[in-house]
């Protein structure tokens, strides 16, 4: 409901306007790297069954890279199980079948190329094969935008998750939106998703907490405002949220003073041609990032 109680006009200072949003983003800030905090507990929380086979399934779909430490093992045969180091090439020397060529394929298509040529060379009838990441180097992931600590980061450990990787840059800064913007490939194509955090920590799952692979990013937009201005309690910007209205909008503001009315409320907005445009909107209307909304002094 909008407040019309408060007697006293609040005249616009834009000048205060930043200070406010800065303590309100400040708050958001420390919610959001609360909540990366919090899913790393609920991870922890999980079946242990669940989450061995979840860590399990990453690691067979890990692309193996330049300086990462595998150990093959060779079911019964002593001989052939060692560990190697793949090269600046993405290649490894192996016993009886000489140059591998691993890097750029999966731990589980890389078990499966050795076990091929093992049994195509006839060294062992039924080989079984398994691959172990001992140290993961050869993979690297960016976080761009509105982080803490941009920059390129290691996967260094398989099946590292977009949460973790996030919380690695710091968590998301002063001003950045609660969603992140993934892109990657996967099967040869290029891939893209929004991911809502505060609804991959309320859905209790991991499918939306993305296993992040070698070349992905992740970046964060800065957080969509809203500008509110004229006879209301508190002037200035304000988080949009989603399909936010133009009265709690207001409410937002601290609802309009008394002198102030909703009856002829002015919206500006920027459109896709970037040119400004000026409505009336209803107090049901839905807003649009970057709105400024002008509350006019009654005239009764």
């Amino acid at each position: 409901m909008i407040d019309t109680t408060t007697a006293a006009r609040l005249p616009i200072d834009l000048a205060h306007a930043p200070s406010l949003h800065g303590r309100r983003t400040a708050r958001q800030g420390l919610v959001l790297l609360a909540l990366l905090m919090v899913m790393s507990v609920l991870a922890g929380l999980l079946p242990a069954t669940a989450r061995a086979q979840a860590a399990s399934a990453a690691r067979q779909d890990y692309i193996i890279g330049a300086g990462d430490v595998l150990r093959i093992n060779v079911y019964q045969s002593a001989d052939l199980t060692l560990e190697a180091r793949v090269s600046e090439s993405g290649t490894i020397s192996y016993p009886l079948l000489g140059t591998l060529t691993l890097g750029g394929l999966s731990v589980a298509q890389a078990e499966t190329t050795i076990a091929d040529g093992l049994r195509r060379g006839q060294f062992l009838r039924q080989p079984q094969v398994s691959i172990l990441l001992v140290q993961v180097r050869g993979n690297q992931a960016a976080v761009l935008g509105m982080v803490n600590r941009p920059g390129r980061y290691p996967i260094e450990v398989a099946g590292l998750r977009l949460s973790e990787l996030l919380a690695t840059a710091g968590g998301i800064a002063v001003g950045g939106s609660d969603t992140v913007v993934h892109t990657g490939v996967r099967d040869g194509k290029v891939v893209r998703s929004i991911v809502d955090i505060g609804r991959l920590l309320t859905s209790g799952s991991t499918e939306q907490d993305i296993v992040v692979r070698n070349g992905d990013t992740l970046y964060v937009e800065r957080m969509p405002m809203v500008f509110i201005y004229g006879e209301v309690q508190r002037p200035g910007s304000f988080r949009l949220e989603r399909g936010m209205t133009v009265m709690q909008a207001l409410a937002s503001g601290g609802g309009v003073t008394q002198r102030g009315t909703v009856k002829g409320l002015k919206v500006s907005r920027r459109t896709a041609d970037g040119k400004t445009q000026e409505i009336e909107p209803a107090l049901t209307d839905t807003l649009r990032e970057g709105d400024v909304i002008f509350v006019r002094e009654s005239l009764f």
